[in-house]
Protein backbone atom coordinates (compact mmCIF):
# COMPACT_ATOMS: atom_id res chain seq x y z
CA UNK A 1 0.00 0.00 0.00
CA UNK A 2 1.37 3.44 -0.81
CA UNK A 3 2.64 6.23 1.40
CA UNK A 4 3.38 9.46 -0.58
CA UNK A 5 5.39 10.16 -3.35
CA UNK A 6 5.70 9.66 -6.85
CA UNK A 7 3.41 6.51 -7.57
CA UNK A 8 5.64 3.14 -8.53
CA UNK A 9 4.28 2.82 -11.64
CA UNK A 10 5.63 6.13 -13.13
CA UNK A 11 8.60 6.84 -11.15
CA UNK A 12 11.64 7.66 -12.94
CA UNK A 13 15.14 5.83 -11.90
CA UNK A 14 18.06 8.18 -11.78
CA UNK A 15 20.62 4.98 -12.59
CA UNK A 16 18.67 5.26 -16.19
CA UNK A 17 16.70 8.59 -16.54
CA UNK A 18 13.63 6.08 -17.34
CA UNK A 19 10.83 4.35 -16.12
CA UNK A 20 12.55 2.06 -13.58
CA UNK A 21 10.86 -0.76 -15.22
CA UNK A 22 12.31 -0.60 -18.12
CA UNK A 23 14.87 -3.03 -19.46
CA UNK A 24 18.65 -3.12 -19.16
CA UNK A 25 21.69 -3.18 -17.10
CA UNK A 26 21.55 0.11 -15.90
CA UNK A 27 24.77 0.87 -13.63
CA UNK A 28 24.04 2.53 -9.98
CA UNK A 29 27.48 2.69 -9.03
CA UNK A 30 30.93 1.39 -10.31
CA UNK A 31 31.02 -2.74 -10.56
CA UNK A 32 26.67 -2.35 -9.52
CA UNK A 33 24.45 -2.65 -11.95
CA UNK A 34 20.30 -2.49 -11.67
CA UNK A 35 18.60 -5.00 -14.26
CA UNK A 36 14.70 -4.89 -13.65
CA UNK A 37 13.03 -8.30 -14.48
CA UNK A 38 9.44 -8.57 -15.52
CA UNK A 39 6.43 -10.03 -13.32
CA UNK A 40 3.49 -10.77 -14.86
CA UNK A 41 0.48 -10.29 -13.66
CA UNK A 42 1.26 -7.93 -11.29
CA UNK A 43 1.14 -4.49 -10.26
CA UNK A 44 4.49 -4.04 -9.31
CA UNK A 45 5.78 -4.51 -13.01
CA UNK A 46 8.86 -5.20 -11.79
CA UNK A 47 11.06 -6.50 -9.48
CA UNK A 48 15.42 -5.34 -9.70
CA UNK A 49 17.83 -7.77 -9.32
CA UNK A 50 21.53 -6.53 -9.12
CA UNK A 51 25.00 -7.53 -9.99
CA UNK A 52 27.73 -6.95 -7.83
CA UNK A 53 30.60 -7.37 -9.70
CA UNK A 54 33.78 -9.14 -8.04
CA UNK A 55 37.34 -10.15 -8.58
CA UNK A 56 36.10 -14.28 -8.93
CA UNK A 57 32.14 -13.06 -10.55
CA UNK A 58 29.40 -12.12 -9.65
CA UNK A 59 27.49 -11.63 -6.58
CA UNK A 60 23.59 -11.24 -7.37
CA UNK A 61 21.05 -9.34 -4.78
CA UNK A 62 17.80 -11.94 -5.89
CA UNK A 63 16.96 -13.62 -8.38
CA UNK A 64 13.79 -12.91 -9.95
CA UNK A 65 10.83 -15.38 -10.60
CA UNK A 66 11.47 -18.18 -12.29
CA UNK A 67 9.77 -17.53 -15.76
CA UNK A 68 11.24 -17.75 -19.18
CA UNK A 69 10.79 -14.13 -20.01
CA UNK A 70 12.60 -13.34 -16.79
CA UNK A 71 15.51 -15.45 -17.80
CA UNK A 72 15.89 -14.95 -20.85
CA UNK A 73 15.73 -11.16 -20.10
CA UNK A 74 18.56 -12.02 -16.76
CA UNK A 75 20.59 -13.70 -19.85
CA UNK A 76 20.82 -10.88 -22.22
CA UNK A 77 20.82 -7.91 -19.74
CA UNK A 78 24.26 -9.74 -17.90
CA UNK A 79 25.58 -10.42 -21.74
CA UNK A 80 25.41 -6.49 -22.04
CA UNK A 81 27.70 -6.15 -19.67
CA UNK A 82 29.72 -8.81 -20.35
CA UNK A 83 28.58 -11.73 -18.27
CA UNK A 84 26.66 -14.55 -18.05
CA UNK A 85 25.09 -17.24 -16.10
CA UNK A 86 28.68 -19.25 -15.53
CA UNK A 87 29.72 -15.62 -14.05
CA UNK A 88 27.18 -15.99 -11.13
CA UNK A 89 29.07 -17.44 -8.04
CA UNK A 90 26.65 -16.28 -5.51
CA UNK A 91 23.03 -15.04 -4.40
CA UNK A 92 22.48 -13.06 -1.56
CA UNK A 93 18.30 -13.31 -1.62
CA UNK A 94 16.83 -10.60 0.58
CA UNK A 95 13.45 -12.80 1.69
CA UNK A 96 11.63 -16.56 -0.06
CA UNK A 97 9.11 -14.48 -1.71
CA UNK A 98 8.83 -16.22 -5.42
CA UNK A 99 9.82 -13.22 -7.19
CA UNK A 100 13.08 -12.67 -5.58
CA UNK A 101 13.96 -16.32 -4.74
CA UNK A 102 12.52 -18.96 -7.42
CA UNK A 103 14.85 -17.87 -10.27
CA UNK A 104 17.92 -17.03 -7.76
CA UNK A 105 17.72 -21.18 -6.56
CA UNK A 106 16.81 -22.80 -10.30
CA UNK A 107 19.94 -21.02 -12.00
CA UNK A 108 22.23 -21.56 -8.77
CA UNK A 109 21.39 -24.96 -8.28
CA UNK A 110 22.26 -25.10 -11.99
CA UNK A 111 25.43 -23.22 -12.40
CA UNK A 112 26.82 -24.22 -9.07
CA UNK A 113 26.13 -20.72 -7.60
CA UNK A 114 25.71 -20.93 -3.93
CA UNK A 115 22.32 -19.42 -2.25
CA UNK A 116 21.96 -17.84 0.59
CA UNK A 117 18.53 -17.12 2.61
CA UNK A 118 17.35 -15.75 5.88
CA UNK A 119 17.18 -19.10 7.84
CA UNK A 120 13.92 -17.80 9.45
CA UNK A 121 12.48 -18.15 5.88
CA UNK A 122 12.37 -22.11 6.27
CA UNK A 123 9.60 -22.77 7.54
CA UNK A 124 7.71 -20.81 4.27
CA UNK A 125 9.99 -23.36 2.36
CA UNK A 126 8.81 -26.64 4.26
CA UNK A 127 5.12 -25.48 3.84
CA UNK A 128 5.74 -25.16 0.22
CA UNK A 129 6.63 -28.58 0.19
CA UNK A 130 4.10 -29.87 1.56
CA UNK A 131 2.06 -28.61 -0.77
CA UNK A 132 4.41 -29.34 -4.06
CA UNK A 133 3.45 -33.17 -2.71
CA UNK A 134 0.00 -32.43 -1.98
CA UNK A 135 0.26 -32.49 1.60
CA UNK A 136 -2.28 -29.76 2.09
CA UNK A 137 -5.99 -29.62 1.56
CA UNK A 138 -5.72 -25.99 1.04
CA UNK A 139 -3.96 -22.96 0.58
CA UNK A 140 -2.25 -22.32 3.88
CA UNK A 141 -3.20 -18.81 3.27
CA UNK A 142 -6.69 -19.08 3.93
CA UNK A 143 -6.52 -20.09 7.48
CA UNK A 144 -4.75 -16.71 7.98
CA UNK A 145 -7.56 -15.00 6.16
CA UNK A 146 -10.33 -16.63 8.43
CA UNK A 147 -8.48 -15.45 11.67
CA UNK A 148 -8.99 -11.97 10.19
CA UNK A 149 -12.63 -12.74 10.21
CA UNK A 150 -12.21 -12.61 6.34
CA UNK A 151 -14.66 -16.42 5.18
CA UNK A 152 -16.12 -14.82 2.19
CA UNK A 153 -12.64 -13.54 1.08
CA UNK A 154 -11.37 -17.01 1.93
CA UNK A 155 -13.83 -18.53 -0.32
CA UNK A 156 -13.21 -16.33 -2.91
CA UNK A 157 -9.34 -16.94 -3.07
CA UNK A 158 -9.94 -20.27 -2.92
CA UNK A 159 -12.83 -21.05 -5.74
CA UNK A 160 -9.89 -18.88 -7.70
CA UNK A 161 -7.21 -21.11 -7.40
CA UNK A 162 -6.49 -23.02 -10.21
CA UNK A 163 -5.28 -26.07 -7.91
CA UNK A 164 -1.34 -25.99 -9.82
CA UNK A 165 0.94 -26.95 -7.13
CA UNK A 166 4.27 -25.72 -6.67
CA UNK A 167 7.38 -26.87 -8.26
CA UNK A 168 9.80 -28.02 -5.52
CA UNK A 169 12.56 -27.21 -8.24
CA UNK A 170 11.43 -23.28 -7.83
CA UNK A 171 11.67 -24.15 -4.01
CA UNK A 172 15.06 -25.38 -3.65
CA UNK A 173 16.60 -25.25 -0.04
CA UNK A 174 19.42 -22.58 -0.18
CA UNK A 175 22.87 -24.17 0.32
CA UNK A 176 23.68 -21.04 3.36
CA UNK A 177 20.91 -20.06 5.89
CA UNK A 178 21.87 -17.18 7.43
CA UNK A 179 21.97 -16.76 10.97
CA UNK A 180 21.84 -12.86 12.98
CA UNK A 181 24.17 -10.16 11.28
CA UNK A 182 27.22 -10.90 8.88
CA UNK A 183 29.51 -9.76 6.34
CA UNK A 184 29.76 -10.88 3.05
CA UNK A 185 33.24 -10.02 0.59
CA UNK A 186 32.60 -9.05 -2.89
CA UNK A 187 35.72 -8.74 -4.17
CA UNK A 188 37.15 -4.93 -2.74
CA UNK A 189 33.53 -4.71 -1.11
CA UNK A 190 32.22 -5.59 1.83
CA UNK A 191 28.22 -6.55 1.82
CA UNK A 192 27.07 -6.16 5.39
CA UNK A 193 23.83 -8.64 5.71
CA UNK A 194 21.50 -7.34 8.66
CA UNK A 195 19.05 -9.38 9.78
CA UNK A 196 15.51 -7.17 8.81
CA UNK A 197 11.86 -9.25 9.65
CA UNK A 198 9.08 -8.24 8.96
CA UNK A 199 7.94 -8.72 5.48
CA UNK A 200 8.93 -11.73 5.98
CA UNK A 201 10.41 -13.43 9.20
CA UNK A 202 13.62 -14.45 7.56
CA UNK A 203 13.78 -10.99 5.25
CA UNK A 204 17.47 -9.48 4.67
CA UNK A 205 18.99 -6.21 3.94
CA UNK A 206 22.87 -5.89 2.76
CA UNK A 207 24.58 -2.79 3.13
CA UNK A 208 27.56 -1.34 1.22
CA UNK A 209 28.65 1.42 3.76
CA UNK A 210 31.94 2.08 1.68
CA UNK A 211 29.66 2.92 -1.40
CA UNK A 212 26.74 4.14 0.66
CA UNK A 213 24.44 2.02 -1.09
CA UNK A 214 21.81 -0.17 0.79
CA UNK A 215 20.25 -3.18 -1.20
CA UNK A 216 16.97 -3.14 0.88
CA UNK A 217 14.59 -5.78 -0.94
CA UNK A 218 11.03 -5.21 -0.05
CA UNK A 219 12.17 -3.90 3.45
CA UNK A 220 12.72 -0.17 2.26
CA UNK A 221 11.03 0.34 -0.38
CA UNK A 222 10.70 4.28 -1.93
CA UNK A 223 7.15 4.63 -3.23
CA UNK A 224 5.00 2.05 -1.85
CA UNK A 225 4.85 -0.06 1.58
CA UNK A 226 5.36 -3.87 1.85
CA UNK A 227 2.68 -6.04 2.82
CA UNK A 228 2.73 -7.05 6.47
CA UNK A 229 1.18 -10.10 7.51
CA UNK A 230 0.76 -11.84 4.38
CA UNK A 231 3.19 -14.64 5.53
CA UNK A 232 2.38 -18.46 6.64
CA UNK A 233 3.11 -19.60 8.69
CA UNK A 234 1.82 -16.42 10.53
CA UNK A 235 4.42 -14.34 12.13
CA UNK A 236 4.10 -13.27 16.25
CA UNK A 237 3.86 -9.14 15.71
CA UNK A 238 4.91 -9.12 12.03
CA UNK A 239 4.16 -5.53 12.13
CA UNK A 240 6.17 -4.61 15.49
CA UNK A 241 9.43 -6.58 13.50
CA UNK A 242 8.74 -4.29 10.74
CA UNK A 243 9.23 -1.44 12.40
CA UNK A 244 12.08 -2.68 14.53
CA UNK A 245 13.87 -3.40 11.81
CA UNK A 246 13.00 0.35 10.33
CA UNK A 247 14.58 1.87 13.34
CA UNK A 248 18.01 -0.69 12.75
CA UNK A 249 18.31 0.40 9.56
CA UNK A 250 18.07 4.12 10.91
CA UNK A 251 21.10 3.08 13.27
CA UNK A 252 23.26 2.72 9.76
CA UNK A 253 24.63 5.40 8.04
CA UNK A 254 22.56 7.60 5.40
CA UNK A 255 22.42 5.48 2.82
CA UNK A 256 21.17 5.34 -1.17
CA UNK A 257 18.29 3.02 -1.61
CA UNK A 258 18.48 0.07 -4.31
CA UNK A 259 14.41 -1.28 -4.04
CA UNK A 260 13.57 -4.27 -5.07
CA UNK A 261 10.52 -2.39 -6.63
CA UNK A 262 10.39 1.00 -7.47
CA UNK A 263 13.73 3.49 -8.30
CA UNK A 264 16.88 4.29 -7.10
CA UNK A 265 16.25 6.77 -3.95
CA UNK A 266 18.69 9.13 -2.50
CA UNK A 267 18.22 8.66 1.25
CA UNK A 268 17.19 5.48 3.76
CA UNK A 269 16.96 7.93 6.75
CA UNK A 270 14.09 10.01 4.73
CA UNK A 271 11.99 7.10 3.82
CA UNK A 272 12.52 4.85 6.95
CA UNK A 273 11.32 8.33 8.77
CA UNK A 274 8.30 8.14 5.99
CA UNK A 275 7.39 4.74 6.75
CA UNK A 276 7.89 4.39 10.94
CA UNK A 277 5.21 7.76 10.24
CA UNK A 278 2.85 6.07 8.02
CA UNK A 279 2.52 2.88 10.19
CA UNK A 280 1.70 5.34 13.62
CA UNK A 281 -0.99 7.07 11.47
CA UNK A 282 -2.45 3.67 10.83
CA UNK A 283 -2.09 2.61 14.22
CA UNK A 284 -4.11 5.59 15.56
CA UNK A 285 -6.70 4.93 12.79
CA UNK A 286 -6.77 1.52 13.95
CA UNK A 287 -7.97 2.56 17.34
CA UNK A 288 -10.27 5.00 16.81
CA UNK A 289 -12.07 2.27 14.98
CA UNK A 290 -12.16 -0.04 17.77
CA UNK A 291 -13.39 2.84 20.10
CA UNK A 292 -16.20 3.63 18.11
CA UNK A 293 -17.51 0.31 16.55
CA UNK A 294 -16.57 -2.02 20.16
CA UNK A 295 -15.76 -5.75 19.05
CA UNK A 296 -14.66 -6.36 15.65
CA UNK A 297 -12.42 -8.02 13.42
CA UNK A 298 -9.51 -7.16 11.49
CA UNK A 299 -12.11 -6.98 8.35
CA UNK A 300 -14.75 -4.80 10.07
CA UNK A 301 -11.38 -2.01 10.76
CA UNK A 302 -10.15 -2.42 7.71
CA UNK A 303 -13.34 -1.46 5.73
CA UNK A 304 -13.09 1.77 7.52
CA UNK A 305 -9.36 2.89 6.68
CA UNK A 306 -8.00 4.08 2.81
CA UNK A 307 -6.63 2.07 1.10
CA UNK A 308 -3.41 2.79 -1.41
CA UNK A 309 -1.76 6.43 -1.93
CA UNK A 310 -5.35 7.65 -3.54
CA UNK A 311 -7.06 6.46 -0.33
CA UNK A 312 -9.28 3.95 -1.95
CA UNK A 313 -12.59 2.53 0.16
CA UNK A 314 -12.07 -1.04 0.79
CA UNK A 315 -14.35 -2.05 -1.85
CA UNK A 316 -13.07 -0.23 -4.43
CA UNK A 317 -10.40 -3.27 -3.91
CA UNK A 318 -10.07 -6.00 -6.15
CA UNK A 319 -10.59 -9.82 -3.97
CA UNK A 320 -7.08 -10.66 -3.28
CA UNK A 321 -6.33 -6.79 -2.17
CA UNK A 322 -8.89 -7.03 0.14
CA UNK A 323 -7.33 -10.26 1.68
CA UNK A 324 -4.22 -8.43 2.05
CA UNK A 325 -5.63 -5.33 3.39
CA UNK A 326 -7.33 -7.32 6.03
CA UNK A 327 -3.95 -9.36 6.89
CA UNK A 328 -2.13 -6.11 7.02
CA UNK A 329 -5.02 -4.63 9.35
CA UNK A 330 -4.67 -7.84 11.74
CA UNK A 331 -0.76 -7.16 12.18
CA UNK A 332 -1.84 -3.35 13.15
CA UNK A 333 -4.59 -4.81 15.30
CA UNK A 334 -2.01 -7.24 16.99
CA UNK A 335 0.84 -4.68 17.39
CA UNK A 336 -2.07 -2.62 19.50
CA UNK A 337 -2.58 -5.52 21.47
CA UNK A 338 1.28 -5.98 22.40
CA UNK A 339 0.82 -2.07 22.82
CA UNK A 340 -1.86 -2.37 25.81
CA UNK A 341 -4.43 -0.51 23.93
CA UNK A 342 -6.18 -3.17 22.60
CA UNK A 343 -7.82 -6.87 23.31
CA UNK A 344 -7.60 -10.01 21.39
CA UNK A 345 -10.38 -12.64 21.90
CA UNK A 346 -10.64 -15.75 19.79
CA UNK A 347 -13.65 -16.29 17.68
CA UNK A 348 -15.11 -18.90 14.94
CA UNK A 349 -15.72 -15.81 13.16
CA UNK A 350 -12.12 -14.91 13.57
CA UNK A 351 -10.37 -12.96 15.86
CA UNK A 352 -12.29 -10.15 17.55
CA UNK A 353 -10.34 -6.91 18.83
CA UNK A 354 -11.46 -4.14 21.24
CA UNK A 355 -10.04 -0.95 22.27
CA UNK A 356 -8.71 -1.42 26.16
Amino acid sequence: MSTGGVATGHAVSPDSGRHWADEGAWQVAEGIYRIPLPLPMDALKAVNVYVVQGDDGLTLIDGGWAIPVARELLDTSLRSIGSGFGDIRRFLVTHVHRDHFTLATVLGHQYGAEVALGAQERPALELLHRAAEAELGESPFLAVLRTAGAEEIAQLWAAGHDGELPDALDWAFPDLWLEGDRAFDVGRRRLDAVHTPGHTPGHYVFADQAEGVLFSGDHVLPTITPSIGFTVPPAEEPLGQFMASLARVRELPDLRILPAHGPVAPSSYERVDELLAHHEHRLDLCLVSLKERGEVTSLTVAKDLGWTRHERAFDELDVFSQGMAAMETKAHLDLLVARGQATAVDHPDGVVYAAS
